[in-house]
């Protein structure tokens, strides 16, 4: 059993300017998380920590940027969980995941998430 580790870091601000431009949330973000993530106080610093969620998954994996946005969905509360679809679930079952976990936190400024992935045979 292999396991790959994959993190990401950015600033909250970056992301509020991007909220900003049309098509960003729909071009990066499903539906549901569009929808959870309106519903926070401050949604910018919910789609931060989304953001590198689903870049910490793309990392863990190995096929970085390489994946659709959407094909990664953080989901939850409570507890952080990923759903995978399209050509990067196709990518998961090829390399033998088996297991993926990812874990997402931000202060005022800095939003971050870990991603830990299992691959079996």
């Amino acid at each position: 059993m292999t396991v790959k580790i994959g993190t990401d870091l950015i600033e909250i601000e970056r992301i509020a300017r991007a909220l900003e431009r049309p098509g960003f949330r729909d071009r990066c973000f499903t539906k549901a998380e569009q929808d959870y993530c309106e519903t926070r106080r401050n949604p910018a610093e919910s789609y931060a920590a989304r953001f590198c969620g689903k870049e910490a998954v793309g990392k863990a994996l190995g096929c970085g940027v390489r994946f659709t946005w959407k094909d990664i969905e953080i989901v939850g509360p409570p507890k952080p969980g990923v759903t995978l679809t399209g050509r990067t679930a196709g990518y998961a079952a090829r390399i033998g995941m088996r297991e993926i976990d990812v874990s997402l936190t931000h202060s005022h400024t800095m939003a971050g998430a870990s991603c830990v992935v299992q691959l079996g045979e």
